[in-house]
């Protein structure tokens, strides 16, 4: 049976977030608010776990979930061979609505599906989340949703959705951003759009020189809510709105939170 517990207030959220660790640890499934939508989250580094993910979403391997960080500095731990310009990015844009698809450390042991050795990172700029990420590190999270279904905007949406699937559901009222994240492909020769998100193509362009989503470098529209949701095609795993999903290239035909 799943629990709900408020997460408005930093002053009062303490047990709230000792739940949800405590649901982590376990290797059971949270509901957590974020700056775009809200997401569901595993430990990142168990298996089970995030095949009970997947499971829940309706989602196979082949649409593997990103991997929120507490920390800028966590980056380095994850990824490699990161390109001067993705850094660029990661220090304008994090925390916030950008997530970035790197090469994997060869070395961590997990299981995020089929990534093709790449993983998608964001560090998300909602204090709740990352007061959670703090205690729990790196947790793979995909939009609070089902398969196919609009991300949920608010805990009781993605309760609705998603039921006794997810032991923990921390409420943070609505959602502030409300448009998924943008996504930038960083294991090319060039940096690339493959989501419309909360971060314009302009607003990357004056960090770092990024090609728009159908690999030119000509002007592309700014992204609204509109255009980011349903852009969301384009980059992730199924539809829905997702925050993203590592493997860009096999995923253009899915869509996190």
């Amino acid at each position: 049976m799943s629990s709900a517990h408020d997460v408005t207030d930093p002053n009062s959220w303490g047990p709230a977030i000792d739940e949800a660790v405590n649901t982590i640890s376990r290797g059971g499934l949270v509901v957590l608010p974020t700056d775009t939508v809200y997401g569901i989250g595993a430990d990142a580094f168990d298996a089970d776990a995030v095949a009970a993910l997947l499971a829940a979403k309706g989602r196979g391997r082949q649409m593997p979930p990103p991997v929120l960080v507490p920390d800028v500095r966590t980056l380095d731990g994850l990824a490699t061979d990161v390109p001067d310009d993705a850094r660029r990015l990661v220090e304008a844009f994090w925390p916030g609505g950008f997530t970035i698809i790197l090469r994997a450390q060869p070395s961590l042991h997990w299981d995020l599906g089929e990534t093709h050795g790449t993983v998608a990172l964001r560090m998300p700029d909602h204090p709740a989340a990352l007061a959670l990420l703090r205690r729990t590190g790196p947790m793979a999270v995909s939009s609070a949703n089902r398969t196919g279904s609009p991300a949920a905007l608010d805990a009781a949406d993605a309760r609705e959705q998603l039921g006794d699937a997810v032991g923990t559901y921390l409420d943070g009222g609505t959602a502030p951003g409300g448009v998924a994240s943008t996504i930038v492909d960083a294991t090319g020769e060039r940096l690339r759009v493959v989501r419309a998100g909360a971060i314009t193509l302009e607003a990357l362009r004056e960090v770092a020189p990024v090609l728009a989503t159908d690999g030119t470098d000509g002007t592309e529209d700014t992204a609204t809510a509109e255009t980011a949701e349903t852009a969301a095609d384009g980059a992730a795993a199924d539809g829905d709105g997702d925050e993203t999903a590592p493997a860009a290239d096999t995923q253009q035909d899915g869509a996190v939170g």
